[in-house]
């Protein structure tokens, strides 16, 4: 039996799979996102969705629901207790002092409109992400007219539970 050759993965696999695992610290089950910030194939900060240091998180206490009505008259439902993977990068980048101008984002889904802005403020170049968000139109029309480069590892939408 020949033995099959071992196959490296490429820097985006070997990246998603690290925000991957860093998924699993996420504290809300609808959502457990992990988020990668790269630059030149270095790792700069992780960060993960979860509540705000000190407060009380989804998995001990429940989820804080709010309705959001969007702007084709579709009503979703978003928990609203976590701070989102790539706020959280964000966050753990500033408090190091590590400047991610120029870096690339590794997450889950398509950055929420509110991340896309602030991942487009803080100079991200380019955004990886596993599947797509449901609600992505803003995101991708803000990425594409800042000229950061976004691309989807697979071409399906994220889903989860109470959408």
């Amino acid at each position: 039996m020949e033995e099959e050759h071992y196959q490296r993965p490429t820097w985006d696999e070997y990246f998603m799979e690290v925000a991957r695992s860093i998924a699993k610290r996420s504290t809300c089950d609808r959502g457990r996102l992990g988020c990668v910030i790269v630059r030149d194939n270095q790792i700069l900060a992780t960060g993960y969705a979860g509540s705000p240091a000190g407060l009380p998180h989804c998995d001990d206490v429940g989820h804080l629901m709010r309705k959001v009505l969007h702007a084709d008259g579709s009503i979703t439902q978003h928990c609203v207790r976590t701070v989102h993977g790539e706020q959280t990068v964000i966050c753990q980048a500033a408090k190091r002092g590590v400047s991610i101008d120029g870096a690339t984002v590794y997450c889950k889904m398509t950055p929420c409109r509110t991340c896309a802005m602030l991942l487009i403020n803080c100079g991200i170049k380019r955004v990886v992400c596993e599947k797509h968000y449901h609600d992505e139109y803003d995101s991708m029309e803000m990425f594409k007219i800042a000229g950061v480069k976004i691309e989807h590892l697979e071409d399906e939408v994220q889903t989860y539970e109470n959408m």
